[in-house]
């Protein structure tokens, strides 16, 4: 097997040519401005990346001289945020691996030799067969990007595969197998790592689950500007009480809401009320059965028993954003939204509680802007320290 080149000394790709994003086609297409022109690129990951793709980011492209049969003429590699290059390239954190595994700078895998790359068994491909002694061991690596000022987290999507994988090698742990996964955090800034329980509850909670059939590393690993390795790898700590913690069915939501166009329509008890064109946050909570509360608010068809279920019923598209946490933090998002708001309609949704609204308004949608993305940040981790690791 032939062994990487050396990431800590050349570059990840040859020729880096870097572009400002526009915006997002669908979920492998981006249209980025390339010194005044438009021009396509594939986006080799499928991940929401909210945090990252903002537009006017740079996004480091690469021309696809060796995907000629492709539509679009680049491929986005990595973007840059706050000054830090991410990397995109999902299957590229393979490399990465296959790169630290040859180094010996896997902590716990230090003796491990790799045996194959893309390894069958029982129908399931897994990325690294590995041997130390006479030890078998399945390894999956896995792409971070989504993280916070001392907390990174994966997925940032759903992602019924990856949780598919995780059985799968708890399976192969019980007959015999040493299996683990690598969750590659393309940042030098996080210090701990969770899974993203509240994007993913159903693989948090397998996550949980499989952790003493499992064995999971955190690799903190930074990229220069042209795309090399930097030097400082780290292996991030998993605050298992902390997860427990916070890894419920319950906490705080948003919803966000597109009106394409103004309406005026009745609400209850508040009467008939003008809802111009734009975008809509409404800040809510479940004590239990959080998952529940966010499919009914998601549905259409269904009884008319919150201000919210009216305006659902005209709206165009409907997103939730739970988080999960047994503090209480509806009010303090609806304290946090009033400040970055353009409007709020009074009342709406504060019917049983001081605040002016739980119901705001925004011309631009709050997923391109940096105040809302961080406002996000802010409630799904920062807010949170690791405890005592345990």
């Amino acid at each position: 097997m032939n062994a990487p080149v050396n990431l800590f000394h050349q570059p990840l790709f040859p020729e880096i040519i870097p572009g400002r994003y526009i915006r997002r086609l669908n979920r492998f297409v981006i249209e980025c401005d390339l010194g005044g022109q438009v021009v396509q690129a594939h986006l080799p990951n499928p991940g929401r990346l909210w945090e990252l793709l903002i537009p006017g980011r740079v996004v480091k492209l690469v021309k696809n001289t060796l995907h000629p049969e492709r539509a679009t003429p680049f491929t986005a590699v990595a973007v840059e945020r706050e000054g830090v290059t991410v990397l995109l390239h999902t299957q590229k954190s393979n490399d990465v691996v296959h790169f630290l595994l040859e180094e010996r700078q896997i902590p716990g895998l230090e003796t491990a030799a790799i045996v194959k790359r893309e390894f069958t068994l029982a129908g399931s491909r897994f990325d690294f067969l590995l041997k130390e002694g006479n030890e078998k061991i399945l390894l999956e690596v896995k792409s971070c990007t989504l993280f916070g000022t001392s907390l990174a987290m994966f997925p940032d999507a759903v992602t019924a595969r990856g949780r598919r994988h995780l059985l799968e090698l708890a399976a192969h742990s019980r007959d015999g197998y040493r299996c683990g996964v690598i969750f590659v955090i393309h940042s030098p800034g996080p210090a701990f790592f969770l899974p993203d329980y509240h994007t993913d509850y159903a693989f948090s909670q397998t996550f949980q689950e499989q952790k003493d059939l499992l064995f999971y590393r955190a690799l903190r690993v930074s990229w220069q500007d042209d795309l090399r390795l930097g030097r400082g790898i780290r292996d991030e700590s998993i605050p298992w009480p902390l997860l427990a913690r916070e890894c419920r069915d319950q906490g705080s939501y948003l919803l966000l809401i597109t009106l394409p166009a103004g309406v005026t329509i009745s609400v209850g008890s508040l009467g008939r009320i003008n809802f111009p064109a734009g975008y809509y946050l409404y800040a809510g909570s479940a004590k239990r059965n959080l998952a529940k509360r966010l499919d009914r608010h998601l549905r259409k068809r269904k009884n008319f028993h919150w201000h919210i279920d009216y305006l659902r019923d005209v709206a165009s598209s409907c997103i939730a954003l739970p988080f999960r946490t047994q503090d209480d933090l509806e009010h303090v998002l609806a304290a946090a939204l009033v400040k970055i708001a353009d409007w709020s309609i009074p009342k709406f949704g504060a019917s049983d509680c001081s605040c002016p609204s739980h119901l705001f308004g925004m011309e631009v949608n709050p997923l391109h802007r940096p105040d809302f993305l961080g406002l996000l940040q802010y409630f799904r981790m920062d807010r949170l320290t690791a405890p005592d690791h345990g």
